[in-house]
């Protein structure tokens, strides 16, 4: 059984201490694959996954700015962005979106730096991973109005029905991580039955929300296997199955070649 953890973030200080037996243990678990998300601390620096990424050939990464680190972006920051984009090992924009929880950024720089890396995204002919927290209703209307072509990753997804409709209607493919495992999310777990299995993905999010039974801890690729599990059981087929379809959803959108 082969994985891809769609969603990690390797390069957190909680990883400095053993990082590389972290993904030695991710390779024994059959995660094969993992994408190093590259929004580290946010800029000036947009390498945090990329370093990793040229370290090991089964690492890929992307460039971003989170929302929390919004109101850091400049124009020498969309300027370096646009550069990186190029490097063959840097396979989409994220995670960008909205972040209405905490509003680290100023909700209106956040909506301006997310339309910006849009923009980038598109002209790149890369996928972009969302992030997005209770900002639902902006974070699609500007998904909507500003990237119509759907090559996306609505990722840890923690919207109902409704939300996951909405997403699909737009082309996005819906990632899933610790939070379907959780008691009361039976809303995700909805929202993980109704999806075609042509827009299913795992990740894990590391070192944030692992998943049951590991919950509490630091999460790390390696536990992938129990999102799997758990998201075979809602769909009442084998985690095998689970893991070829979730590994073809995410060859395709990162490495077909982008339509115009």
């Amino acid at each position: 059984m082969i994985l891809i953890d769609s969603h990690c973030h390797l390069d957190d200080r909680q990883f400095d201490e053993d990082r590389e037996q972290v993904i030695e243990r991710a390779l024994a678990a059959g995660v094969g694959r993992m994408l190093a998300i590259g929004t580290g601390n946010g800029p000036p620096d947009l390498e945090a996954g990329l370093r990793l990424a040229r370290e090991y050939p089964f690492l890929y990464a992307t460039v971003g700015v989170h929302p929390h680190d919004a109101a850091k972006a400049t124009p020498k920051t969309f300027a370096a962005m646009q550069a990186l984009l190029a490097d063959e090992k840097v396979l989409a924009v994220g995670e960008i979106g909205l972040d209405y929880h905490y509003d680290f950024s100023p909700r209106e720089a956040q909506r301006e730096v997310f339309l910006e890396q849009l923009r980038l995204a598109g002209g790149a002919g890369k996928p972009v991973v969302i992030h997005t927290r209770e900002a639902w209703e902006d974070t699609l209307r500007l998904l909507r109005e500003s990237f119509s072509n759907g090559r996306g990753i609505l990722h840890c997804f923690t919207g109902g029905p409704e939300e996951a409709r909405q997403a699909l209607d737009l082309g996005f493919l819906l990632s899933f991580g610790g939070v379907l495992t959780f008691p009361k999310s039976e809303a995700v777990r909805e929202a993980a039955r109704l999806a075609p299995e042509d827009r299913l993905l795992v990740e894990t999010d590391a070192p944030y929300l692992a998943p049951a039974p590991k919950r509490g801890k630091r999460n790390e690729p390696a536990f992938l296997v129990e999102t799997v599990r758990r998201l075979a059981e809602v769909r009442g087929v084998a985690p095998e199955h689970i893991a070829e379809v979730t590994t073809g959803n995410f060859e395709r959108l990162m490495f077909a070649p982008a339509t115009r």
